[in-house]
């Protein structure tokens, strides 16, 4: 059978604003009642707006409160530390300021990649130590390093670092899923996509379905 071919006229006439809109209506449709209808749920259509992977419905896992201990700390003035420069750049800085917040990654900085050279570890472990350092509350966002996640459980088992929230979204193949179900077995609270998949683009709409809840800014 012929496939027919598409043409302009399919093509939906929306302004930027529209855009959007339309596709949370999509999602909303496709989704067939499957989101739950609690605080979970515009996190999880964010995901599946970033991502087209309706997959998140299942796999997103939240710790019991997760979602409220994250709003309490983001209006208390919690950083947000990321484990790559591509999550970084996708928050939105607007809304988090408003919420008396910064943004961090320590990835490119000199001192974190000297460490890891002089340790044989990788740079996104040594982000977890820095930001320890810091001595402010935080949520951790990691999208992509799953080494960065097996050194948050090594300093929450040992009493060094509590994050407020650990985002637990890498994506790939070693040690990937192992490192998400070590932060699951934690009493930290947490948003982990269970599995292989994730990134860095899930990692930051995470972020920001959060920061959206506090301003209203944003469905």
């Amino acid at each position: 059978m012929e496939e027919r071919k598409i043409t302009i006229s399919d093509i939906e006439r929306l302004g930027p604003m529209d855009i959007e809109r339309r596709s949370f209506e999509i999602i909303a449709s496709e989704a067939d009642g499957r989101i739950p209808e609690d605080e979970r749920a515009m996190i999880i259509k964010r995901v599946i707006h970033t991502s087209a992977d309706f997959d998140y419905i299942d796999t997103l896992c939240f710790s019991d409160g997760a979602v409220k201990r994250a709003q309490e700390a983001l209006r208390a003035g919690a950083w947000i530390v990321t484990d790559t420069t591509m999550a970084l750049s996708g928050i939105n800085k607007r809304s988090l300021a408003l919420a008396g917040g910064e943004a961090r990654c320590f990835i490119g900085d000199d001192d974190v990649a000297q460490e890891a050279k002089r340790l044989g570890v990788t740079r996104a472990s040594v982000c977890v130590d820095k930001a320890a350092s810091l001595g402010k509350p935080l949520i951790y966002a990691v999208g992509n390093a799953p080494t960065a996640l097996i050194r948050l459980h090594e300093l929450i088992e040992s009493g060094r670092f509590r994050p407020e929230l650990i985002i637990g979204v890498p994506v790939g193949f070693v040690n990937v899923v192992q490192s998400k179900e070590l932060i699951m077995q934690t009493d930290v609270p947490y948003i982990v996509a269970r599995g292989r998949k994730g990134g860095s683009n899930v990692a930051a709409a995470i972020c920001n379905a959060l920061l959206y809840q506090l301003d209203g800014s944003r469905k």
